[in-house]
């Protein structure tokens, strides 16, 4: 179905400052070279961008953002566009995360004009979804990441689906210490999968990266990763630590040769 490195991507939220960012950087740089059979992305906060930008430039790690707006310029105090990301050197974009759905009022129709603004200006986008604990006692896991999906990903073509990256984040597990089971989130990958499937076809959908986010750490990373449907993560806290970010990577790594 893919031969395809593991995709691991490092969401440092609101951490660390430029000198803290620029140290985790060069550390992750540094052992990048022993990781050729991983795909790395750090996402440091925007006041970073530019000095972790220096820090792996001659690394083939990968610098992401955290978050867009959807217009490429105006008054709109505080916001960043997609031309000014990729003038700092990204070349992803998370999109439609929990927190910034639960905190800051983000809807699927927001997530839309931001994915479509990325993929304008030739970045990918990281699109999150995920269910709350209440959804998922409720059954209602698969409904919910259908309607993320399905309006999130509204007006996309095969070719721009193409490059979008899907990241799965039960919101329960985010920062909580819980983790999906790997059969948990497998049947969530696989539906999403089937979904875009549908969608797109059989093609395009066998070629998605679709990530798991959610208390991923150096000790479930290999049982995660080896569920045929897991590509790779979306790391938090665990992003914070070069060791840490690092053996989840190898983990991985090993996992992916096991299964493919």
């Amino acid at each position: 179905m893919k031969d395809r490195l593991p995709f691991i991507a490092g969401n440092w939220k609101m951490n660390l400052t430029i000198p803290e960012a620029r140290d985790l950087a060069s550390s992750i740089a540094a052992a990048s070279v022993d990781l050729p059979e991983a795909e790395l992305v750090i996402i440091p906060p925007f006041t970073s961008l530019s000095e972790v930008r220096k820090t792996i430039s001659s690394s083939s790690v990968q610098l992401g953002a955290q978050d867009v707006f959807w217009e490429d310029q105006g008054a709109f105090t505080g916001e960043i566009s997609a031309p000014m990301l990729k003038n700092a050197g990204c070349q992803y974009v998370v999109i439609g995360h929990s927190e910034r759905r639960q905190y800051f009022g983000e809807t699927d129709l927001a997530v839309n004009k931001k994915i479509s603004a990325v993929l304008k200006h030739g970045l990918s986008p990281i699109v999150c979804v995920g269910e709350t604990l209440q959804e998922r006692e409720r059954n209602e896991t698969m409904a919910k990441v259908a309607l993320q999906l399905r309006d999130g990903l509204a007006g996309l073509n095969g070719d721009a689906l193409a490059k979008v990256i899907v990241a799965y984040e039960p919101i329960w597990a985010i920062g909580t210490g819980r983790t999906a089971t790997p059969g948990q989130a497998e049947e969530v990958h696989a539906f999403i999968r089937g979904e875009l499937s549908k969608k797109y076809g059989n093609s395009v959908a066998a070629c998605a990266i679709i990530l798991y986010g959610g208390s991923v750490k150096p000790s479930n990373a290999y049982i995660l990763c080896l569920e045929k449907n897991i590509d790779g993560f979306l790391v938090g806290g665990a992003s914070l630590e070069a060791s840490s970010f690092i053996q989840i990577s190898r983990e991985a790594i090993k996992a992916y040769k096991e299964r493919n």
